[in-house]
Parts: structure tokens; sequence; C-alpha cells
């Protein structure tokens, strides 16, 4: 069993230019719009609550933020430490033209130009499953993401949904994954996921 035993923030970015320096590929970079649950999701994938600061206004935090987040392998109590990368939210239009120009150009320079970079997790709300926005976001990745890299979808607030509803997302998008940080449904299985796709870049 892959548990997260420790989690910590490291340092605040604006751009690429201010990201930590690394020879190793082993970020994990978050990614979604504005009010999704990405942080609630951090603080429940760490059972850390104050990892990520859940904010009320959406759209508020605009640096990049680190954390270095420790695996074990309860199997044979090995160590795995990996950066969580916790972007700005996206897609979010109360900030003057200029500010979210500037904003969106670092995020895409970070997205396209940053080779630590292991694993984009893309959340999506489960209830919004086809905005603009996401499909523009995941093209992006799609466009971008080397052959190092890979993407992983995530609908979050799966609780929102009856049973019903569940299955035909799952249908709709049988590679994505499906949480519940409230609830906790799901976590254990991204934690494995990430750790096997950060594992296995290391040991290549």
């Amino acid at each position: 069993m892959i548990d997260i035993v420790d989690a910590k923030f490291v340092t605040s970015a604006a751009d690429i230019n201010g990201a930590p320096t690394s020879e190793e590929q082993n970020e994990v970079v978050f990614m979604a719009r504005s009010n999704v649950g990405k942080s609630s999701l951090l603080n429940a994938l760490s059972n850390h609550k104050g990892l990520a600061k859940v904010s009320s206004t959406p759209g508020k935090t605009r640096l990049i933020n680190y954390f270095d987040v420790t695996f074990m392998d309860r199997d044979d109590s090995s160590k795995t430490v990996v950066k969580f990368v916790d972007l700005p939210g996206f897609g979010y239009a109360k900030v003057s033209k200029s500010i979210k120009y500037d904003w969106e150009k670092n995020l895409t320079d970070y997205i396209s130009q940053r080779k630590q970079i292991k694993l984009f997790i893309h959340l999506i709300d489960c209830r919004h499953p086809h905005l603009d926005i996401d499909k523009s976001v995941s093209d992006f990745l799609l466009e971008h993401a080397d052959e190092t890299q890979q993407i992983m979808q995530i609908f979050t607030k799966i609780d929102k949904l009856n049973q019903k509803e569940q299955n035909a997302l799952k249908k709709e998008f049988p590679q994505a994954l499906m949480v519940s940080s409230s609830k906790k449904r799901g976590l254990q299985k991204i934690v494995t996921i990430i750790y096997d796709i950060l594992k296995g870049a290391a040991d290549e």
C-alpha cells in the first residue's frame, strides 16, 4: 500500500524563472479552472488540511506553489519525495486584462517549457464536463506534453452526481478518474497511480 506520509510547502514562483532548480523529472502539476476543488484535493491527498490555501475568492492565487510530498511504500517502508506543483486557477476574468495576459502567459510558458514535470493532472468539475476552457486546456496539454510526460484527467466533486450520472460520465471518459475530497472517495487510487508513474520515471 502506498501512502503520503509528509507534505510541506517549499516556495512560490511568479513564473518559470523562479521555479526551483532540479535535475529530476519529479514534478506533478495540478491544474484546474477556479473553484473546481484543487486546493481541497491537494489537502485531502496529503492528509494536511492547511497545505494548500482554500480561498473563498476564486482566482485569488496567482503564484505557482511548490510542495515536497513524501510517499511511502508500506511493503518495504521505502520513501520517495516528489514535488506537487499547484498552478493558479485558469479562466478567471475578474482581474485587469494586462494582469490576466501576463498571468496566463507565465502559465503557458511554464507548462510548455518546464522539463521537470512528469505528470500533468487536469481537474474538471464533474457537473460541468464539457466546458470550452477545459477542452482548450486538454488540447494544449496534448500539444505540448512530450513523450516523457503523462496527462491525467480527474473529475472532482463526484459525490454531487447520482450513480446513473456517474456511470454515464465514466462511459464517456473511460480513462478519467473520479474523486470526492469531502467524502474521501478515490484518493487512494490517485495516490497509488501518481506513485507508480513517478517511481517508473525514477527507475528508468
